[in-house]
């Protein structure tokens, strides 16, 4: 099982961005980005259940950023609007086979391997 996240880049404060992340070798129940600044501890940015009926944001991103996923290739994406230089990070993406949807990074067995976002301001 793998995950394989892309998309990262330089932006301005304001701009916006897209990741992906494609999954190969399973498909997972869950999955959901997070993100790290370095030396500060990983936090929960948004998660998307199979189907997409259930969808959780965390409160610094709620209304700026979008999840989705397509089932047809194994593939999450964020989209991210309005990005400020606080969002700055390494975003991982991250999958778990069963289970509910969570914002808990222990509950996720499967991390891709990071994408940096830098917003400039």
């Amino acid at each position: 099982v793998q995950l394989q996240a892309s998309g990262g880049g330089l932006v301005q404060s304001g701009g916006s961005l897209s990741l992906s992340c494609s999954a190969s070798g399973s498909t997972f129940s869950v999955m959901a980005w997070f993100r790290q600044v370095p030396g500060e501890e990983r936090e929960f940015v948004s998660a998307m259940d199979w189907r997409g009926s259930r969808k959780l944001y965390a409160e610094s991103v709620k209304g700026r950023f979008t999840i989705s996923r397509d089932n047809r290739d194994n593939t999450i994406y964020l989209r991210m609007n309005s990005l400020k230089p606080e969002d700055t990070a390494v975003y991982y993406c991250a999958g778990r086979w069963r289970g509910s949807i969570t914002n808990s990074d222990r509950e996720y067995a499967y991390w891709g391997q990071g994408t940096l976002v830098t917003v400039s301001s």
